[in-house]
C-alpha cells in the first residue's frame, strides 16, 4: 500500500516538479508587483492572473501528457486542458490540468496503439497530425462542458473542507498526518501534488497561502538535527548531523533528515510538535507565502514571504525549530541509537557478501559498468547530492570512466545496471530497472555503502578478485545465451537517412556507453573503412575496428540498426541493415553466424526491416 501511494503521489508531483521555476517566477512577480507588493506596479501586476490561470495549468498539462503519451501526449494534453480552463474561467485549474493532461496523453497513446502498422505508407504525417487535432478538439469540448465543471466542484468541496478546519482552528492538526508521510518519501507528493494546487487558488483570492507553509517549513527538522548535533551518543551519528543540518536548512533537501527520524521513530513527535506549533502561529496571525518555496530551504521560505511579513515568517521557522528541539532533545539524549547504526553496518556486510557471490543482484558485470544511477523520490534533491558525493569518491580513487547520474526513482532508465537509492525506494527502483544491481543506503551524508560501492566497482575494473566461482559460472552462462553480447536496447530500428560516418559515430557512442569499447573505437571503425569496405552484400554492413586499434575494445558486443531508406556505404553499396561489432574473443561468433544465416538474401533483409525489436532479437539469438 505504501508503495502504491508513493507511486501515485510521485505521479502527481512529477507534473509539477519540472515546472517549479515557473511557480517561483509567478510567486516573485506576485510578491513584487501587486498592489500590496514590495514594488507595486499596476502594469507588471497584470502578468499575475494570466500566469496563474493559463501558463501554470498549461505547463502542468504539457508535462502530464508527455509522461503518459510522449510528445504527442504533451500537445494533446495542452489542447484538452484549454477546454477545462475556459469551462470554468473563474477557477484556477491546476488540479484540472493534473487530471486532463495525463488523460489526454492516455487517449492518444491508445489511438497510436490501435493504428500501429495499419497506416498506409505516405499517410503517416496526415494521420498523426489530424488525430491529435480531432481528438484534441473532442477532449477540449468534453473538458469545457464536463471536466471543468466537475473539477470546480471537487475544488469547492476541498476548499470547503479546508475552511471548516480553519474556522474551527484545526488546520494545524494536518501536520499530524503530513510529518509521518514525509519520512515515507511522500513529501513531494504532498507538497506539489496537493498543497501547491490548493495554494494557487488561495493566492488568487488572498494574495498569499498558508498551504505553502505546511510541508515546506524547515524548522521542525532543524530542531531534530540540532538535537543530534548536541546530544547524540553515537559519534558517527553526531559527526554526520551538522552536515545534514546545513544541507537541509540551506540546500532545502528535506530527504536528508529522514534517516535520522527513522533511526528513532519517537522523533516523529518532535517534527509533528514543531510543525503543529508553527501552524497554530501561522493561522492565528493569518500568515502565508505568495508561492511554493522550492527547494524547501530557509532561503526559499523567506523569499516567498509577502511584503511586511518577513519577520513573522522567520518567527514561524523559529517556533517550529524551538518546539521540535525541546521535544527531540530528551529523546536523542536518553535513547540508544546504536542498534540502528548496527543495522547499517550489517547492511554493509550483506552488500560485501553480494559482491563475493553469496547473493547476486541483477547478474551485473561490474567491470563493464560506466554509469551509476543515484535515485530518489523526485530526482532533484538528495539524489543530486548523493551523485555528486559518489562521483568525487570515484575520482578520488582514480576511476575516471564512471559517470554518476541522478534521477527520480520512477524514471530510472530501464537499462540501468547499477542503482543507489534509499532502502524504502528499493522496490520502486526494481520496477524501473528489473535487471539492475541495487544498493540501498539509509544515511545520505555519511553512508558507509559509498566506499563499498567505489571499492567493488574499481576492483572489478582492475580485475582484482571480483568474481567468485559462482559468479564466473553465471558470467559464462550469460555469454553463452547472448544476454551480454546482444541486448534489446541496442537493436534500433527504422532510423532516418544518414551518412556512413554518422552511422558509425552512433555505433561508437553505444559501444562506449555500454562499456564494450573506449570512445576511440569510433575512429577505429572509420579507419577500417579506409582499408576495407564492410558492406558484405544483401544490403548488410558489419562495421568493426581496425586490428591495430584492438586495444580500444573492452568487451564483446553487437548493435543492430535498420535504415529503410538505405545508407550509401561507398563503392556502390546501399546498406539497410547495419550490425556493429566489438569483440575481445569468440562470444559474438554465435550471434554473428545467426545473422549471416538469416541474411542470405535481399528478400530476407527486407523482411527484417519490417520486424519489431522483439522479433529481431528472437530471430538472431536462436
Amino acid at each position: 500500500m505504501k508503495e502504491k501511494v508513493q507511486s501515485f503521489g510521485r505521479f502527481l508531483s512529477a507534473m509539477v516538479m519540472p515546472n517549479i521555476g515557473a511557480f517561483i517566477a509567478w510567486g516573485l512577480i506576485t510578491a513584487l508587483f501587486i498592489e500590496a507588493g514590495w514594488f507595486p506596479n499596476a502594469d507588471l501586476a497584470t502578468i499575475v492572473s494570466p500566469m496563474l490561470s493559463y501558463v501554470l495549468p498549461i505547463l502542468i498539462a504539457f508535462q502530464g501528457g508527455k509522461m503518459v503519451g510522449g510528445e504527442r501526449g504533451a500537445v494533446i494534453g495542452v489542447i484538452a486542458t484549454i477546454g477545462v480552463i475556459c469551462g470554468e474561467p473563474d477557477t484556477t485549474m491546476l488540479m484540472g490540468a493534473m487530471a486532463m493532461g495525463p488523460f489526454a496523453g492516455w487517449v492518444i497513446k491508445q489511438f497510436d496503439k490501435a493504428v500501429d502498422g495499419k497506416i498506409k505508407p505516405g499517410f503517416e504525417m496526415l494521420v498523426n497530425n489530424f488525430s491529435v487535432g480531432i481528438l484534441g478538439m473532442i477532449l477540449a469540448i468534453i473538458g469545457f462542458y464536463l471536466i471543468g465543471p466537475f473539477m470546480a466542484v471537487i475544488l469547492a468541496v476541498l476548499e470547503g473542507g479546508v475552511q471548516i478546519l480553519v474556522d474551527n482552528g484545526l488546520l494545524p492538526l494536518v501536520s499530524i498526518f503530513v510529518e509521518p508521510a514525509k519520512v515515507l518519501f511522500l513529501n513531494n507528493a504532498i507538497n506539489h501534488g496537493i498543497f501547491t494546487p490548493l495554494g494557487g487558488e488561495q493566492v488568487k483570492e488572498l494574495g498569499k497561502s498558508v498551504f505553502y507553509m505546511i510541508e515546506t517549513n524547515p524548522g521542525s527538522a532543524t530542531g531534530v538535527l540540532l538535537a543530534y548535533c548536541l546530544f547524540a551518543k553515537d559519534k558517527a551519528t553526531r559527526d554526520s548531523a551538522p552536515g545534514a543540518l546545513i544541507v537541509h536548512l540551506f540546500g532545502g533537501i528535506h530527504e536528508i533528515y529522514f534517516p535520522y527520524v527513522l533511526m528513532n521513530p519517537l522523533l516523529l513527535l518532535a517534527t509533528i510538535g514543531g510543525s503543529v506549533a508553527a501552524m497554530f502561529y501561522n493561522t492565528i496571525f493569518d500568515l502565508g507565502l505568495v508561492g511554493p518555496p522550492a527547494p524547501g530551504s530557509i532561503i526559499a521560505f523567506l523569499a516567498m514571504a509577502p511584503k511586511g511579513s518577513t519577520f513573522a515568517v522567520v518567527l514561524s521557522f523559529l517556533i517550529a525549530a524551538g518546539v521540535s528541539f525541546a521535544i527531540a532533545m530528551p529523546i536523542v539524549k536518553f535513547s540508544n541509537t546504536k542498534g540502528s547504526l548496527d543495522e547499517a553496518q550489517n547492511q554493509m556486510a550483506d552488500m560485501k557478501a553480494e559482491s563475493k557471490g553469496q547473493a547476486i543482484n541483477g547478474n551485473v558485470d561490474l567491470a563493464s559498468i560506466n554509469t551509476v544511477v543515484f535515485a530518489c523520490d523526485a530526482g532533484m534533491g538528495s539524489s543530486a547530492m548523493g551523485a555528486s558525493v559518489l562521483q568525487r569518491k570515484f575520482e578520488g580513487v582514480g576511476v575516471s570512466d564512471i559517470k554518476v547520474t541522478h534521477a527520480s526513482v520512477s524514471e530510472v532508465p530501464g537499462n540501468a545496471q547499477y542503482i543507489v537509492c534509499h532502502k524504502d525506494l528499493a522496490e520502486r527502483a526494481r520496477k524501473s530497472a528489473p535487471s539492475a544491481r541495487i544498493v540501498t543506503i539509509t544515511n545520505f551524508m555519511n553512508a558507509p555503502e559509498y566506499d563499498q560501492i567505489v571499492g567493488e566497482i574499481s576492483a572489478a575494473k582492475s580485475g582484482v578478485g571480483t568474481l567468485s566461482a559462482t559468479q564466473e559460472k553465471q558470467a559464462k552462462q550469460a555469454v553463452s545465451s547472448d544476454s551480454k553480447v546482444l541486448l534489446k536496447k541496442n537493436i534500433i530500428l527504422n532510423r532516418p537517412a544518414a551518412s556512413k560516418e554518422e552511422v558509425i559515430a552512433e555505433i561508437g557512442k553505444i559501444m562506449a556507453r555500454d562499456g564494450y569499447a573506449t570512445e576511440k573505437y569510433t575512429q577505429a571503425m572509420l579507419e577500417k573503412e579506409k582499408v576495407f569496405n564492410t558492406a558484405i552484400g544483401n544490403s548488410l554492413a558489419v562495421p568493426h575496428g581496425i586490428e591495430e586499434m584492438r586495444g580500444e575494445i573492452l568487451g564483446s558486443g553487437l548493435t543492430v540498426f535498420t535504415y529503410p531508406e538505405g545508407v550509401d556505404w561507398g563503392d556502390g553499396n546501399i546498406v539497410k541493415l547495419v550490425v556493429g561489432i566489438a569483440s575481445t574473443g569468440n562470444e559474438h561468433v554465435e550471434v554473428l553466424g545467426r545473422i549471416a544465416e538469416v541474411c542470405e538474401t535481399e528478400e530476407a533483409v527486407e523482411k527484417i526491416l519490417k520486424m519489431n525489436v522483439d522479433e529481431v532479437y528472437d530471430l538472431f539469438k536462436r
